[in-house]
């Protein structure tokens, strides 16, 4: 027997520091990729797949955010899709599943879990759910407690789904709030413990695992966790299962940090390596670059162009935090003219910018927005 274990959809989720077509697209793809584990559950014969919380990012979603996921089920009859709420979406009066519930809104393929108790999951192997059911955002005790002495026929295999914190793994702070027993799985004769709610793959021992969010939703260096699903195969209710993960993430975020750029050729390597992330893909990168250094005008002007231009066209997000500087001297004021109003006040800011002080920065930046400029009216005159 085989199921599919993913959690942290976050179905509605924005992104405050993306555009609206960037944000578009990302809340599209935390639908799509619904279709994608569907198709995986399809291409590995697994009948069922366990959603362990956070389906939507908030309890009250509008009508449409609400349904668009179920529509996404719906579309695979043959999967028994198996749902609780997390903490996002927590199982609170008036909430997102009494909504379902009430407005008849989930097929009849989809699953919801709305009571701690075990639910027959497959009667072909005997298999039995134990759902964690979370009523609040926070709860101080651990909710999968009960699974130790939850009755299920003998010799049926267990699996628990809960959404909460490991106590002991990770940072303990965090996991005062809706806190798990590591040593549930062995406590409760589980076969299977599929968590949500560490958006990163992440296996707590041989029957305790984090599937992490299908789709990745955040920056990290080197890579983000996240965007994959899990698939758990049972040989029996004893038997340790057999565990792989699946790439069910389409877009891939990246940040890069401690970028220094000093001349052309770094800046044109920083382009290369941005594009490499995803070479025949760049519409599915996210890039969030710490830029720095000092760039002469030449440069400078390069750097507007195939950075803020060229690379943030390519990309469905570029996020940058710092920019190169301007390394100008009194040779570059020749590019203004021999005299006229435009040298003067570059002349003027360049003082300025050497002097120091307060206003030393803004004066920088005001010299080398007018270089800039300069250099675009020329081109355009051209």
């Amino acid at each position: 027997m085989k199921i599919v274990h993913t959690s942290d959809w976050q179905i509605g989720r924005t992104f405050s520091f993306v555009d609206d077509d960037a944000l578009g697209a990302l809340q599209a793809e935390r639908l799509n990729v619904i279709e994608r584990i569907g198709q995986l559950a399809r291409a590995e014969g697994a009948a069922h797949v366990l959603v362990a919380g956070d389906v939507y990012e908030h309890e009250t979603p509008s009508e449409h955010t609400l349904r668009q996921p179920m529509e996404r089920m719906r579309q695979f009859a043959d999967l028994s899709w198996h749902l609780i709420p997390g903490n996002h979406d927590a199982h609170i009066p008036q909430g997102v599943w009494t909504r379902l519930l009430r407005d008849n809104a989930a097929p009849g393929n989809v699953k919801l879990h709305l009571e701690p108790a075990p639910v027959e999951l497959d009667a072909a192997h005997n298999a039995w759910l134990l759902p964690a059911v979370l009523q609040r955002r926070h709860t101080l005790s651990d909710l999968t407690a009960y699974m130790d002495d939850a009755p299920t026929p003998e010799g049926a295999l267990r699996i628990g789904v809960a959404h909460g914190s490991v106590v002991g793994f990770g940072n303990e702070d965090e996991a005062q709030n809706n806190p798990i027993a590591i040593d549930r799985a062995a406590r409760a004769g589980l076969a299977y413990l599929a968590l949500g709610d560490w958006h990163g793959y992440r296996q707590i021992n041989e029957r305790t695992v984090y599937s992490g969010t299908p789709e990745v939703d955040r920056f990290g260096t080197g890579g983000a966790g996240g965007g994959d699903c899990v698939v758990a195969e049972f040989a029996g209710p004893t038997a340790p299962p057999r565990l792989s993960t699946h790439r069910t993430g389409r877009f891939n975020w990246r940040k890069l940090e401690n970028v220094v750029l000093t001349g052309r050729a770094d800046i044109e390597a920083l382009e290369n390596r941005v594009r490499a992330i995803a070479p025949e893909q760049p519409h599915t990168i996210l890039a969030w670059l710490e830029v720095s250094g000092m760039l002469g005008v030449d440069d400078l002007a390069l750097y507007e162009s195939l950075i803020e231009r060229r690379l943030r066209s390519a990309l469905t997000c570029l996020r940058l935090t710092g920019a190169p500087g301007l390394a100008a001297g009194e040779d570059d004021l020749d590019r203004l003219g021999a005299s006229g109003p435009v040298r003067a006040s570059a002349a003027a800011l360049l003082e300025q910018a050497k002097a120091g002080g307060a206003e030393a920065a803004v004066a920088q930046e005001a010299l080398q927005r007018l270089f800039l400029l300069w250099d675009e009216v020329k081109r355009g005159a051209q």
